[in-house]
């Protein structure tokens, strides 16, 4: 089975192109963030762990983790995003191998795992081919504000904490740039899967 990493930067459509391969080539995506809140759910050693590291504090009244509360406290203190990252990504990549050995047992001939911190954490080099969406700052800053309801200075302070987006190009098989429209989007990222050797 062939593999493919797919990453971008914030506010660059890695989504959208994520749903575009599911709906329009039938390709099955594993999407890390759901394997995440998966590994973080209610009653899971991620969860555990978490709570042990951070306190009971990043967690709701329910007992479940609170996401925002706890993504604003690593923004805010490297150290602390640091240590999430030590408990969450080997459990991460450990339940996504298990899902892709799952679909090659299965059959299936390719499958996509999308991830936004592909490059950074060196996962993109367990793929076969790594697909990157690309966006200018510009179009990134104008999208995190309508999208998020973010002011400037937080769109800027999002853009800014993220590898710059030359460095993920470097490491991508093929790049996808998203500067226009949805239908756009959806033809550059099915010419680009056409670009791909399996």
């Amino acid at each position: 089975m062939k593999t493919v990493g797919l990453t971008g930067g914030i506010a660059c459509g890695k989504s959208t192109v994520a749903q575009v391969l599911r709906e329009d080539l039938h390709v099955t995506v594993i999407d890390a963030d759901q394997v995440a809140r998966d590994i973080t759910a209610l009653g899971s050693v991620g969860l555990a762990w978490i709570t042990e590291a951070f306190g009971s504090d990043v967690l709701t009244s329910d007992g479940v983790l609170d996401r925002k509360k706890l993504g604003s406290l690593v923004m805010q203190r490297p150290e602390r995003r640091k240590q999430l990252e030590a408990i969450t990504h080997p459990l991460i990549r450990e339940e996504i191998s298990s899902r892709l050995n799952a679909l090659e047992a299965a059959g299936a001939a390719v499958a996509v795992v999308e991830a936004a911190l592909m490059v950074e954490t060196g996962s993109a080099q367990l793929y076969d081919h790594l697909i990157v969406v690309s966006a200018s700052r510009a179009a990134q800053l104008a999208r995190l504000k309508s999208r998020n309801g973010f002011d400037g200075e937080e769109a800027e302070r999002w853009v800014d904490s993220q590898m710059p987006m030359a460095e993920k190009e470097a490491a991508a098989t093929v790049v996808i740039h998203n500067e226009g429209s949805l239908l756009a989007l959806r033809t550059a990222t099915l010419a680009a899967w056409g670009q791909l050797d399996f």
